[in-house]
């Protein structure tokens, strides 16, 4: 049962950073590889924020959040000049370099050895100590960003955010500040990402910089492949598909001395399999 609840917080988890990564790549059209690095920002800062200067949970986290969202702005500023595969390029290097950062500043984050000991989340003298406990309070996040995103999809902004993603040029000519509206949403999942961040280093009670590399971005991005992309159910799905797929393989009584390589391949079959021929992912409205 344990086991279970392990499963369905890291779904809760990803939720966050699929959904909010949807809004980005799927709605507005804007192929980032940088969401792990704001993930990240969301994780250390929540982290440091407790340890070294006894925040509570719930201040460190929205810090946490506003910080991510806020280097997000920054850095958009730059990526706006980028279009199509320049745009990806550039996010595949910020991601790089906040890793980068992770990783060398010593003193900070205590590089490659990563911070453990993070308390879990307390409200009104209640901490969340039990697994069972800390499920409801990562489903109540996930479903909260579920719903803030389910509004942006479905209002004029994010009629806006599909005007982009079709023809910016055209948006432009009738006045629209496109680059304005790619910020707003870029900065807005990015705190998105910084609220996961934050649920999973105090979840896991220790973090480091691997958990945040250009791996871990590419992995939601193949997770909003799969579910499809315009569509927030489909993130869902892909969410649960990819967070199950693996556990389901280790049931698969492979050979001890190959088990985890036969794991990966079929992993990766069935994911190329399903890109060539639902190559609109589970629910998809749009393809890259």
């Amino acid at each position: 049962m344990e086991y279970l609840i392990h499963l369905a917080i890291l779904f809760s988890i990803y939720v966050p950073l699929a959904v909010s990564l949807n809004l980005v790549v799927g709605y507005t059209g804007l192929l980032s590889l940088t969401h792990a690095a704001f993930y990240g920002i969301g994780a250390y800062v929540t982290t440091l924020l407790m340890i070294n200067l006894g925040f509570g949970f719930f201040p460190a986290l929205i810090i946490g959040m506003i910080l991510a969202g806020v280097l997000a702005f920054l850095f958009g500023l730059v990526l706006s000049r980028f279009r199509d595969d320049y745009y990806a390029l550039v996010s595949f290097g910020f991601n790089i370099i906040v890793y980068s950062i992770l990783l060398n500043w010593i003193k900070l984050t205590n590089g490659a050895l990563g911070i453990s000991g993070i308390p879990r989340p307390q409200i009104f003298g209640f901490v969340f100590n039990s697994n069972f406990s800390f499920l409801l309070l990562s489903l109540a996040f996930a479903l909260i960003v579920y719903l803030v995103s389910s509004y942006i999809a479905h209002s004029s902004f994010g009629r806006l955010l599909k005007g982009i993603r079709e023809d910016e040029k055209v948006l432009a000519v009738f006045g629209y500040n496109t680059t304005l509206f790619k910020l707003t949403i870029f900065s807005l999942t990015a705190t998105m990402a910084g609220l996961a961040g934050g649920l999973f280093a105090t979840y896991i009670a220790f973090i480091d910089p691997s958990s945040f590399s250009l791996n871990e971005s590419i992995f939601i991005l193949v997770i909003i492949i799969l579910g499809g992309m315009a569509n927030l159910r489909g993130s869902i799905a892909g969410a649960l598909f990819l967070i199950l797929l693996p556990e389901i393989l280790r049931l698969v009584g492979f050979p001890v001395d190959i088990a985890a390589q036969m794991r990966q391949v079929i992993y990766g079959v069935i994911l190329v399999a399903l890109m060539l021929y639902r190559p609109v992912g589970l629910m998809g409205e749009y393809k890259l």
